[in-house]
């Protein structure tokens, strides 16, 4: 800004003020929605084009595309499901295309949608990663390869629950489903499907797995409380913990989000259904006293158990907050009580286990309620000294928030909202959105792209500071585009 026209501005902005137009900033700074447009535009074409494997997307990339990752390094003909992979990219497409009504989004959207139905396993679901390359793909299971040999090769059909990563996928599919007005026969039918599958594949007591391939055996699960087990090892036992009933990564709140949503685009009660089972399941694992909280995952005997190396059977104090927090969400939606009992006990019980730094344990030890830890090569330990760094022993603390929100609901009631999801507000245009803008647009380049240095990470092949485009600032910036051609649109 040139120093001649700071006395001027200051004569403006009172003016700007008295108009009631507070939100907007400078002309220089504010942009146009034409370059919002334009970038928006820009922005979606290089990431089909040049980014995009049929649809698909990983997490980052390196500028020049020698090294490409999802969670871990990946092939140029490999996509990920796990967020902030493929099902990330499409619900980005797709809420800019509410946003701005232009379908070229909704092709985009509907693009990946397709790359989603050709990585959908014979299982129902989705694994971390789609490959496309034809002797990749003969590995999998991939129920659009049905028909296809696998020249005796056994084909990995597991589903994973794990980290959102089916869920995220379903999310999106059924939403570009319910856009496109059920009319795209791939999407409709892969949505159906994986529910289908999804609805098998729950436990009797309304549980999920972390992972599966078939449906549970009824009989191999009976309905029971949880309970502490008579004895359990301090070293891992290296079994299978995959088919546990998993609180982990908030797989069951995922799955009972997912129902919800399933219930509310396509009108089917045996969705909700699912999802009301999902929560009693909930009411079954809280554990007695004296620690009424509830554990990572738990094996068919409803006791507390291990799962990998560093995750011992133990009181959670992370998952446990998240399992509060759908008990809240069930009770708005349903307006059953029963869904806000377990919660004053488990609150005051997670009162009196906070640590003296005013965080919550990772774990605590199973009726001792000490705070458990591993060192670097993990041996279970009660110290803190010396924990390795790729997980979290430590949680912050939530409690104050909850505990807030179980009043609010106390006083006012359920919602009885049916949406599983709460309705965005309409975006308004501000001057923090306009400078948000304004620094997106600066940071494109020609060709399109945002390049930023990759930051430091286990498991990459992208060296630190090396120009980097990462899928989810990609997504938050088209999103935030978007949403400033609507708020431009609507002051208008």
């Amino acid at each position: 800004m040139r120093r001649g026209l700071r006395p001027i501005l200051l004569v403006l902005i009172p003016v700007v003020a008295l108009l009631g137009l507070t939100h907007l900033t400078t002309a220089e700074e504010i942009p146009t929605s034409q370059q919002a447009r334009d970038a928006l535009r820009r922005g979606v074409h290089y990431f089909r084009t040049k980014v995009s494997i049929e649809g698909g997307y990983l997490w980052r990339y390196s500028a020049d595309f020698s090294e490409r990752e999802g969670e871990v390094p990946a092939s140029p003909t490999t996509a990920w499901v796990q967020p902030p992979g493929t099902p990330t990219i499409g619900d980005a497409y797709l809420e800019v295309f509410e946003l701005t009504g232009d379908r070229y989004y909704l092709d985009a959207a509907r693009e990946t949608a397709h790359a989603l139905v050709r990585g959908q396993l014979q299982s129902g679901g989705w694994d971390y990663r789609i490959e496309f390359a034809p002797k990749d793909r003969r590995k999998h299971a991939y129920r659009a390869d049905s028909a296809v040999e696998s020249n005796g090769q056994k084909r990995r059909n597991r589903t994973t629950l794990d980290d959102n990563t089916t869920q995220a996928a379903l999310r999106f599919l059924m939403r570009i489903d319910r856009a496109l007005g059920f009319q795209d026969q791939k999407v409709h039918a892969s949505a159906e499907y994986a529910l289908a599958k999804l609805l098998e594949a729950q436990y009797p007591n309304g549980a999920w797995p972390q992972r599966f391939s078939t449906p549970p055996n009824p009989a191999d699960y009976p309905v029971k409380r949880a309970s502490y087990p008579p004895t359990w090892s301090r070293k891992h036992p290296k079994q299978d913990y995959r088919d546990y009933y998993t609180f982990n990564d908030n797989t069951i709140a995922d799955m009972i989000d997912v129902m919800f949503l399933a219930a509310e685009i396509y009108d089917a009660p045996q969705y909700r259904a699912a999802a009301e089972k999902g929560g009693d399941f909930i009411l079954l694992a809280q554990m007695p006293d004296p620690q009424p909280g509830w554990a990572q995952q738990y094996n068919a005997q409803m006791h507390p158990a291990w799962a990998r190396r560093f995750e011992p059977p133990a009181i959670t104090g992370g998952e446990s907050q998240g399992v509060m927090r759908t008990l809240l969400r069930l009770y708005e939606r349903t307006g059953k009580q029963k869904y806000l009992e377990p919660l004053p006990r488990a609150l005051a019980y997670f009162r009196s286990s906070v640590l003296p730094d005013g965080r919550l344990a990772r774990f605590y030890e199973l009726k001792t309620n000490k705070p458990l830890y591993f060192t670097k090569d993990y041996q279970l330990t009660y110290s803190d000294a010396d924990m390795p760094t790729h997980y979290g022993f430590k949680t912050s603390d939530r409690l104050n928030r909850i505990e807030k929100e179980l009043k609010q609901l106390q006083q006012s009631g359920p919602s009885l909202d049916a949406s599983s999801t709460r309705a965005r507000r309409p975006p308004r245009l501000t001057a923090a959105l306009s400078k948000k803008v304004r620094r997106i647009i600066e940071a494109q380049n020609e060709e399109g792209a945002w390049a930023e240095p990759a930051p430091d990470r286990k498991r990459s092949r992208i060296a630190q500071q090396t120009p980097t485009l990462d899928c989810r600032t990609f997504a938050r910036n088209i999103v935030t585009l978007g949403r400033f051609l609507a708020a431009s649109k609507a002051a208008h």
